[in-house]
């Protein structure tokens, strides 16, 4: 009898402990919140690029941040950062993107966004799709991303 009241307990217990089972902290931020927070950072993410500040660009990526490139995979920040900095260089950037789509985890510990990319005449070239994650202070990073084609026919209405 006093094994089932104190597995009972212990139970009540695991399950009323806030976050344990993907629930968002009480008292903390709404999914809204969140994914506006996600929305906010993609597009200062993005102006980094526009105002050709690579440094900037580097403080987004997370340690473990992985790249789709139309060379391969880039693992890691440090191989990010280096890979990416070449388009920093010259005054205008080579294309430029915006969140579209903002989705947030229930838990609030990662996020997709997701747009379109514009090459410099603010033609649309492809789709952007990144995955951030929430850090222990609230910021979020980027752990992955991954641009495909635009397909113009993707997007028309079916008649």
């Amino acid at each position: 009898m006093r094994m089932t009241r104190l597995a009972i307990a212990a139970c009540g217990t695991f399950l009323a402990a806030p976050g344990l089972l993907g629930a968002a902290p009480a008292g903390g931020p709404t999914s809204e919140e969140l994914a506006a927070q996600v929305r906010a950072t993609e597009t200062a993410f993005a102006a980094s690029m526009a105002a050709r500040d690579h440094a900037a660009f580097v403080k987004f990526l997370d340690d473990e941040a992985v790249f789709f490139g139309r060379t391969g995979v880039m693992h890691g920040k440090l191989e990010v950062a280096a890979g990416w900095k070449p388009l920093f260089e010259g005054p205008k950037p080579p294309f430029s993107w915006a969140p579209e789509q903002v989705e947030v985890l229930s838990s609030g510990t990662l996020a997709l966004s997701s747009g379109p990319v514009l090459d410099p005449n603010g033609r649309r070239t492809s789709t952007f799709s990144s995955i951030w994650r929430r850090t222990a202070d609230g910021s979020w990073k980027i752990v992955f991303d991954k641009g495909s084609p635009y397909c113009e026919e993707a997007v028309k209405p079916k008649e």
